[in-house]
């Protein structure tokens, strides 16, 4: 069999990533890079391969000899690096987030274009149980076309700040806005119904208190109001309200499908259909199998994010090998799930007005936007640094910072090796 040569940038969240290296018959890990030494040495000590060479300069690293790169470092730099990769010659998987500015999202598009390289974008909670199960029934006309939606990614980060902000000011989370993360909510209904995003209000949570004692900038929680080609409309909402759910609903002409709510115990794991008895087999309220029906379901039990974190990586590696028919997130997808979010923050700091999103399919959609770098961060924004909330980038005491960074030193080193290497699996559905 064919194996698939995989370099994985990002120790920390790339350990999932290497996971299914280690346990697939069809890739093989062969490097790591990440500016973290002591990530590194973690890796190297839990992995024991004498056949994976590990950097920490990602010049070195992508003239290394294999086929694909998984980037899993800060999601606000993703594509500097792909398309770095994809201009050396290798096929891009890119963990959450695809692009950071207009400008980027310009780029990458043209850079898969004029590469002809394969492009995966990993939003993983679109090949969770019940969003998978709702694609393939949608597709189907199970529930008729597609009317109203909603999606929810709610987390409340504030235990697990250190971790994963390491006490940086800088830190991409303690920068962000609010409708930034936002393909976790609204990436499974785009993937569900394959229709363009083209227009969004959004709106921003205020109640910031528990963002600003960790040290995050950002308003509490975003909201995108998206209206789809066909009329159809999405309500996403993501962020730290204090109690988690993931969750996702979708309305169609003859019928309704949605998740179990976590209060429910099953969440994501089970699926409710409800549709009319002329739209197919179903009747009213019939439960349906959520698994994909994979041949590798067994092995994709034993990781996080309900089992699929395995399955963007088995669709990655079997495109790569040919597989047309492999369930891949291509760049203009990708695009489609973020650009809501960062629209959706440009309507929040002109009062909430309507949004058009642009369609980068069009070459010449594309060049009003080339040169656009508004953002949140200070070091790729230039003049067209935006605040952090509709009120401004608020003041934090450094002290708040430093306690953070003492709190993820401790909790780092209680950590030994082997829990080390499986923490992207003991996770369960939580994306850290």
């Amino acid at each position: 069999m064919e194996i698939v040569r995989i370099g994985v940038m990002g120790a920390y969240r790339g350990t999932s990533m290497i996971n299914y290296c280690e346990s697939a018959d069809n890739a093989k890990v062969v490097a790591i890079c990440d500016k973290w030494r002591e990530g590194l040495e973690r890796q190297k000590a839990a992995l024991n391969d004498p056949d994976i060479t590990y950097y920490t300069d990602f010049e070195d690293f992508i003239q290394h000899d294999m086929d694909a790169v998984v980037l899993a470092n800060y999601a606000n730099e993703h594509a500097p690096f792909a398309i770095r990769a994809m201009r050396a010659g290798k096929h891009v998987f890119s963990e959450v987030l695809p692009v950071q500015t207009m400008k980027e999202a310009v780029e990458l598009i043209e850079t898969v274009e004029e590469t002809g390289k394969i492009y995966a974008y990993g939003e993983n909670y679109c090949y969770m149980p019940a969003p998978c199960a709702m694609r393939r029934l949608y597709r189907q006309g199970k529930i008729g076309e597609f009317e109203y939606g909603e999606g929810e990614y709610i987390h409340n980060c504030e235990s697990i700040w250190p971790s994963i902000t390491y006490g940086e000011e800088d830190h991409w989370r303690n920068n962000m806005y609010s409708t930034f993360y936002c393909t976790h909510s609204l990436g499974p209904l785009i993937h569900i119904t394959g229709l363009r995003p083209v227009s969004v209000i959004g709106l921003e949570g205020t109640k910031t208190e528990r963002n600003l004692r960790t040290g995050s900038k950002s308003g509490a929680f975003g909201i995108e109001l998206v209206t789809l080609e066909n009329g159809g409309i999405v309500k996403s909402i993501h962020g730290g309200l204090y109690k988690n759910s993931i969750w996702y609903t979708v309305y169609g002409s003859h019928g309704r499908m949605e998740s179990a709510r976590e209060d429910a115990g099953e969440g994501v794991e089970r699926l409710f259909v409800n549709a009319d008895e002329y739209s197919g087999e179903y009747a009213s309220r019939a439960v349906v199998s959520c698994r994909p029906g994979e041949e590798g379901e067994k092995d994709s039990a034993a990781f996080g994010h309900g089992g699929s974190d395995y399955y963007t990586m088995l669709n990655f590696v079997r495109r790569i090998l040919g597989d047309a028919d492999a369930d891949v997130i291509d760049v203009y997808e990708a695009l489609d799930m973020f650009l809501p979010g960062l629209f959706a923050y440009r309507s929040i700091l002109a009062g909430g007005i309507p949004m058009q999103i642009p369609d980068l399919r069009r070459k010449e959609e594309r060049e009003k936007w080339r040169g656009d770098t508004a953002c949140t961060d200070p070091k790729t924004a230039g003049d067209a640094l935006l605040p952090t909330t509709s009120r401004g980038t608020p003041a934090i005491d450094p002290a708040v910072y430093e306690k953070m960074r003492r709190l993820w030193i401790a909790d780092l080193e209680g950590r030994d090796e082997h829990s080390y290497a499986n923490l992207a699996m003991t996770q369960g559905r939580r994306k850290e």
